[in-house]
Formats: C-alpha cells, structure tokens, sequence
C-alpha cells in the first residue's frame, strides 16, 4: 500500500524536476530581446530551488525519513551516506548558481558559458539524487518500516508540503509563484516563449 509520505517525495520531485527542465529550456533560448524577464524568471525559479526543496525537503528527509531507513535496513547506509552528502552541498551548489546568473546579468554574456555549465552540472546532479531515492532508498523503506512509522512519518510529510506539489498555497509565496507561473514559458509557466 503506498503511503503518503512515499506519495509526496515523488511529488516533490516531480515539481522540482519540472522547474529544472524549464530552467534548462529558458537558458537554452537565452535571453532574447527580453533580457529583464529572462533573468527575473530565472532568478525566481533559482530562489525557488533554495527556498522548498534544500530547507524543507531536505531535512525532513534528513532528519526523519533516512535514520528510520538506516535502522532498518543497515545495507543501505552507503547510498544514505551519499545522499546525504548530497543534501548538505546542495544549498551551496544553488548559492553558486545564483551568484553565477547574477555575474552573467551584471557583466554580460563573457559569464553566460560559465553559469550554463554549472546549470547543466547542477540539473544533473539533482536528477540523479532522486532518481536514486525513488530506486533505491524508497523501495527499501516501503519494505522495512513498521506501519507505526509510516504513520509518523505520513504525518510529519503532509506538513509543509511544496505549494507546486499539491501542498497548501501560502500567501506569503503567492508573488513568487505567480512570478514563475505567469513568465516561464511550460511546462512550468503558462506565458509566451522567449525567442532571440
């Protein structure tokens, strides 16, 4: 039976996935003749990145999902260990990719290759992280953990969910969603492609 807290993990991911794709899709056409818009978007999508999936997906699977899983299921304390490491550089890896857009919006297109690989590197890496939670570390905790857990970790899940992976809107994010929405061109947003 899947459990909630399973459900929304994939959610979460299925939303930050879509916003990588569009972030890739948005440097890929560049900024056009409409370079304010470009890096308002970006720069939003980015904040985004920060802001749901490193300081509230993150820990709740830092703290609550994988000491569960490594108590259970002692075999797979490797792909933990590298999965946390990964949680604790990815604020870094977004702060340097918000530096490196501000760099290329501020000193011009000389810094556009350098934010392109980093935004290539880090789209990667973040893929390949929840592929790997949702192949391997998933799979093992469906199998492992007690109902009693699920339970608590179902509860401690469904609150502070990701307003773009079904969680409650809050006000105080409303701007920024609409930001993104209203701007990006899809799968994330619904406004006009960007065109050079």
């Amino acid at each position: 039976m899947p459990h909630s807290c399973t459900q929304i993990i994939r959610e979460e991911h299925s939303a930050v996935a879509a916003m990588l794709r569009s972030l890739k899709m948005m440097i890929a056409n560049g900024p056009g003749d409409q370079p304010e818009r470009f890096f308002d978007v970006l720069r939003a999508m980015l904040f985004y990145i920060d802001e749901f999936p490193e300081k509230r997906h993150h820990p709740k699977e830092s703290d609550l999902l994988f000491p569960r899983i490594a108590r259970a299921v002692p075999a797979l304390m490797p792909v933990i260990r590298k999965l946390e490491a990964d949680h604790m550089r990815g604020e870094g890896k977004v702060r340097e990719l918000q530096h490196l857009l501000l760099a290329w919006e501020l000193v011009g297109d000389s810094r556009r290759p350098i934010f392109e690989d980093a935004a290539e590197k880090y789209a990667a890496f973040y893929l390949e992280h929840m592929r790997v939670e949702e192949t391997q570390l998933l799979p093992g905790a469906e199998e492992a953990l007690t109902s009693k857990e699920w339970k608590e970790l179902d509860l401690a899940f469904e609150q502070d969910r990701d307003p773009l992976a079904g969680g409650v809107r809050d006000p105080v994010y409303d701007r920024l969603f609409t930001r993104i929405v209203m701007a990006a061109p899809a799968p994330i947003g619904v406004g006009p492609e960007l065109h050079a």
